[in-house]
């Protein structure tokens, strides 16, 4: 029986066919040679199913083995074969070389024009795609659901909202709206530009009984991303109301958005959940727990989590050493490091990227400096993120020169790239610099960026340059058209309010279009500390106390801006005010690192190992001051 069923072509294929289906595309490969060897010839089908098998593995070496038999076969010029081809072509990562044979290709139907477009989409080529889709329409090829998938995804690459609602309005035109796959991926096109309201409009469209789960985890994994827990919690009890049944992706979304302290419980309970689903043993929930219990500071669940774990993949040491780097705990980041690479598994770039945000948060320069020439070393010297996320480490550690070295080394450079400088710059005091840089950055036609905005409005406000930043607020509003947010307003805020003018400030926080938080009012109660203004301290903190009634700083400052007008009645209404609350004020600490140790003070804290030396030291440092006659409301010595 099994001699009868191998002895024909159909019989070969079904089993090639089979074992592509099964995932083993190794087998599919040795079958079609024994069918060589048996002396039987392939035919259409055959090679359709054996450019799958390449494609799932990937390689090559066998890709161009298949091409060179059909090249060889009657099948050269079907269709169906070259459309394999040039999937198979893709899926190695190989673009040129599907290129080249796609243009070789004197009959293209329109699957033969997705499969190219989709390549060029999922590397992020949206003026490639576009061209390739204006010429499709030139050549009378009508578009389908494929092709305006293939659209939607290059779109993503940019976040272009109007160029997706162009796309979106093409397919409603060509009448494939109706197509529930379609409208999941406007979606999640819409919740990934940041515009839910009309990804809600897309998910309300469709009809209630053609919603596939796919169509409630995409706008829950929308607010997740916008990080709105409370929203897709709500949406996923609809999703249960409505009698679908989660899956693992469902609960993935859902904790991705826990990714705040005060969210632990909600992720404890969605954790619980997914126990109760039975899912709670994927890996794919298993790292994502991993993340949300870190990220929501509770490192010992995350360590417990992986410890457990049978199998880990990069994603799961990449989870526990980015959990510890954000914790301050860069000794143990850099243990689960080399115990990564010791397991045999390589750190990959987000791996790496995770190190060096560990590093610049808590000032380890050593450190960052090994991180940077492991970097380098292994392959991510040409990376724009990597070489970004290490100009942003070196400027946070105070090492602004080698910043400044790697910049200016760059062969290309993004907007993130100068908008990471420029903040560099104005953390570090180099306001001239940071000014230069936006200048230039304009001069050459390029695009600043809300971000970049804000890194320039910092450098006028810590350099006290308020018709500057007055210029650049306009410049952002009136000529690029960005609406500034929060942090625009805050820096405003800010600036106007250290040079006096806080009436000013006072009404430009009042004219905000959103609603100002505890960060702007702050800000103002800051400056009216400095200039002795009682009256609007007390309003700016009233507001605050309306938005942090156990927070210290209101209370702190505004008891600081009545000292300073002597009215000692207010300033101890406000000590009675706190004790009687419970607020406590959180002392300020400082972070040391000496040969690549940590090491925390706190104020009034004797606790340290070598304190004694430690104080001795600062009592001969302050006695030295004292001889040298040092004004502090200066910058240098009075002799």
């Amino acid at each position: 029986m099994v001699l009868s069923k191998f002895s024909t072509i159909v019989g070969w294929n079904s089993a090639i066919r089979e074992s592509v289906n099964q995932s083993r595309p190794h087998k599919a490969l040795l079958l079609f040679f024994q069918m060589k060897q048996n002396g039987l010839e392939p035919n259409n089908f055959t090679f359709t199913f054996l450019a799958k098998a390449c494609a799932k593995l990937s390689n090559l070496k066998f890709s161009q083995i298949i091409h060179t038999n059909v090249l060889k076969s009657p099948f050269r010029s079907d269709i169906f074969v070259q459309t394999a081809m040039l999937d198979m072509y893709v899926k190695c990562d190989r673009l040129a070389d599907a290129y080249i044979l796609f243009e070789r290709i004197p009959m293209r139907d329109v699957a033969c024009w997705n499969v190219m477009l989709m390549g060029f989409a999922q590397l992020g080529f949206l003026d490639k795609v576009l061209r390739l889709f204006h010429e499709m329409r030139f050549a009378r090829i009508l578009p389908d659901t494929i092709t305006v998938m293939g659209l939607t995804q290059a779109s993503l690459e940019t976040k272009n909202l109007a160029l997706v609602k162009a796309i979106h309005a093409f397919g409603i035109q060509i009448g494939i709206d109706g197509d529930v796959s379609m409208a999941n991926t406007w979606i999640s096109a819409y919740s990934k530009c940041d515009d839910l309201s009309s990804a809600m409009a897309v998910f309300n469209g469709i009809e209630i009984g053609a919603r596939t789960v796919v169509s409630w985890n995409s706008m829950i994994a929308g607010y997740a991303n916008l990080e709105k827990f409370l929203d897709a919690l709500n949406f996923y009890k609809w999703m249960l109301c409505d009698g679908y049944r989660p899956d693992i992706s469902t609960i993935v979304s859902l904790l991705s958005s826990c990714i705040q302290p005060d969210k632990l419980l909600q992720g404890v309970l969605i954790h619980c959940h997914g126990i109760q689903m039975g899912c709670d043993s994927d890996i794919f929930v298993v790292n994502a727990l991993i993340s949300m219990y870190s990220r929501c500071g509770d490192i010992l669940s995350s360590r417990f989590l992986f410890d457990g774990m049978s199998n880990r993949t990069c994603v799961s040491w990449t989870a526990m050493i980015s959990g510890y780097a954000d914790k301050g705990d860069l000794n143990e980041a850099l243990r689960l490091f080399h115990a990564m690479e010791a397991a045999g598994e390589k750190p990959d770039l987000v791996t790496v990227l995770s190190l060096v945000s560990g590093c610049g948060q808590t000032g380890a320069l050593e450190l960052g400096k090994w991180i940077h020439n492991y970097a380098f070393s292994n392959g991510l010297r040409d990376s724009i993120v990597v070489c970004n996320a290490l100009i942003d480490m070196h400027a946070k550690c105070g090492n602004i020169n080698s910043a400044r070295e790697l910049f200016y080394a760059l062969p290309v450079r993004t907007v993130v790239s100068w908008t990471t400088m420029i903040a560099g710059f104005a953390l570090n005091g180099n306001y001239e610099e940071a000014l230069d840089l936006f200048c230039l950055m304009v001069d050459l036609d390029l695009k600043p960026n809300h971000l970049t905005f804000l890194a320039i409005l910092q450098a006028c406000t810590h350099a006290g340059l308020l018709e500057k930043g007055m210029e650049f607020f306009d410049m952002m509003k009136k000529v690029y058209k960005i609406n500034p947010g929060v942090d625009h307003y805050s820096c405003m805020a800010d600036l106007l309010g250290r040079k006096g003018r806080l009436e000013e400030a006072t009404e430009l926080v009042k004219s905000m279009p959103m609603k100002p938080d505890a960060r702007i009012w702050g800000a103002l109660l800051s400056a009216c500390k400095i200039h002795h203004n009682v009256e609007i301290g007390e309003y700016a903190c009233r507001r605050l106390f309306e938005l942090e009634p156990q927070g210290a700083v209101p209370f702190v400052e505004m008891a600081n801006i009545y000292a300073s007008e002597r009215r000692w009645d207010e300033v101890a209404a406000l000590r009675r005010a706190m004790k009687f609350k419970k607020v406590k004020k959180i002392p300020g600490q400082s972070l040391l690192h000496v040969n690549g140790k940590p090491h925390v003070f706190t104020v009034e804290d004797r606790g340290h190992p070598e304190g004694l030396l430690i104080y001795a030291m600062l009592d001969c440092l302050a006695l030295q001051l004292k001889e040298e006659q040092y004004s502090p409301h200066s910058d240098n010595f009075v002799k």
